[in-house]
């Protein structure tokens, strides 16, 4: 039997590199954006996923949308978003998005949303329902969607396909060797396959990989051709970085100079 690929164990923590620096969540557009959230009872990944850029983009008066509730189905091993049995749909949802987008005159949205793989269309309805709530208030807007997989169920990313946001990004987030410890739920050729359809129904498509979790250079330029194969427009390449004690360590930072050679590469 094949063994799990193992992600190379980390002895001692690995000091943040100087490159590395947030911004504290201070300032008027900050308050702003906090306030729009909790009066609107809205998630965001910023806050869900444990974000270390929220104070940088609520502090420009932006932030990524998570609809679908705050608990996700699946338990990935980078992760900071709380797993286990979500609460039923709030079907009030989307109208509540397409309002805060509203009232934070953002030039471009982007939502995403928790994994729902116990509802038979994966939360798509919902998903439909936010995007057409969205541009009917926010006909200047344009709107990036950061999708699950859904399995790779055409019926469920057609209709995404057939209202049309500006961007579909659905992330490969690791390579094909790791993906099993760092995806636990997910699969690599199943996410190409998403990405596929989407492409073939004329979406501007995107994914994005993090580095740092013990991928060969190899590796993350084979991903980047598979990512281009399934005809991916935009691809993105960030640092990973450990949400809590429980989730899967750093294992290197990419020094800048690296990631300007895969942007070469790309």
């Amino acid at each position: 039997m094949n063994e799990l690929p193992v992600i190379p164990a980390v002895e001692t923590k690995v000091k943040k590199p100087d490159w590395l620096r947030v911004k504290l969540p201070i300032g008027e557009s900050y308050k702003h954006v906090r306030n729009l959230v909790d009066t609107h009872k809205l998630h965001t990944i910023c806050e869900s996923g444990n974000c270390p850029n929220m104070g940088e983009c609520w502090g420009e008066g932006t932030a990524t949308f998570m609809i679908l509730g705050n608990i996700c189905t699946r338990s990935c091993g980078f992760c900071a978003v709380a797993t286990g049995r979500p609460e039923p749909v709030d079907w009030d949802e989307p109208q509540r998005v397409a309002e805060a987008i509203y009232l934070m005159k953002v030039k471009h949205a982007v939502i995403t949303s928790v994994d729902r793989d116990e509802l038979k269309d994966g939360g798509s309805i919902v998903w439909m329902n936010t995007i057409k709530a969205v541009k009917a208030l926010n006909p200047a807007t344009t709107l990036e969607t950061l999708i699950p997989d859904f399995k790779a169920q055409k019926e469920n990313i057609d209709r995404i396909i057939e209202v049309a946001p500006e961007v579909v990004s659905h992330n490969i987030e690791t390579v094909e060797r790791l993906t099993r410890q760092v995806r636990i739920q997910a699969k690599y050729w199943r996410s190409m396959e998403t990405l596929k359809i989407l492409k073939h129904g004329g979406m501007r498509t995107k994914s994005g990989i993090m580095l740092g979790l013990g991928e060969a250079r190899e590796e993350v330029l084979q991903t980047m051709q598979d990512l281009c194969n399934a005809g991916v427009d935009v691809i993105t390449l960030g640092q990973y970085l450990q949400p809590s004690k429980k989730h899967l360590s750093v294992h290197r930072f990419v020094h800048p100079d690296e990631f300007a050679e895969y942007r070469r590469a790309g």
